[in-house]
């Protein structure tokens, strides 16, 4: 193993990547060695952000899907697998936000968020798993928030499908473990980015999206024996 390339021969699967801390995590992940395949819904920025992987020198695949759709994740892992083989990292990134007093949402609004932030990974990862189980290794890794650890007004249905993360989480890292399969959640503050919902932040008081991606970096880079179950990131100074 390389000390440049630490990942050289591996193959990552990152969803909702087209851009912010999906699009810094398939980076780092490519600059890494490992060849990146990276979804999204809106096909004109996926397609920018391969292109700019791709520049940088990555092996980069791209599917538009959406990970709320059993059948588009199957395409989805299916081809990944057939143009880079057997998928070692999964970074279950895809995410969404609605912020406001809860009872101003109505049951569209509640679905939106919970088949973005849960029923995803657990869509996701269990396509990915049974071939990880049959090769007694991989990597999971999903990126909640301290949302998931911490209530704030306006905040319930997005709290709430990060809370239940977390307790999916924590199970599938136990249902796996026996299988040489590690799962870690990383659960970030308050980040630099167009995050659906929100105001920017300020960015000299916020994450960037490449913290997030350092953090994967250090979680996939850990020795096998062992794995890190949970990472907090907060920015230096508080928002």
């Amino acid at each position: 193993m390389s000390p440049e390339k630490p990942l050289a021969g591996k193959v990552a699967l990152v969803t909702g990547a087209s851009r912010g801390i999906g699009f810094a995590i398939a980076r780092r992940l490519g600059q890494m060695g490992a060849r990146v395949s990276i979804c999204g819904r809106d096909e004109a920025k996926l397609e920018q952000s391969e292109t700019t992987l791709r520049g940088e020198g990555i092996d980069v695949l791209s599917v538009v899907a959406d990970v709320a759709r059993e059948e588009q994740i199957s395409a989805f892992v299916q081809k990944t697998q057939n143009e880079f083989g057997s998928i070692d990292i999964l970074v279950n990134n895809a995410g969404t936000g609605l912020f406001g007093p809860f009872y101003e949402f109505g049951e569209a609004d509640w679905d939106k968020i919970m088949d973005t932030n849960l029923k995803s990974v657990f869509l996701v990862s269990r396509a990915v798993v049974p071939e990880m189980i049959r090769r007694q290794t991989g990597h999971i890794i999903n990126i909640s928030s301290l949302a998931g650890k911490n209530t704030f007004a306006n905040g319930a249905i997005y709290c709430a499908s990060k809370w239940g993360l977390m307790g999916l989480s924590g199970s599938m890292a136990e249902d796996l473990r026996g299988y040489g399969i590690r799962v870690s959640t990383i659960c970030p503050g308050s980040v630099a980015t167009e995050f659906a919902g929100q105001s920017k932040k300020n960015p000299d008081k916020a994450l960037h999206p490449e913290d997030i991606a350092h953090a994967v970096a250090a979680l996939v880079t850990q020795s096998a024996g062992s794995f890190i179950s949970e990472v907090h990131l907060r920015p230096t100074r508080k928002p």
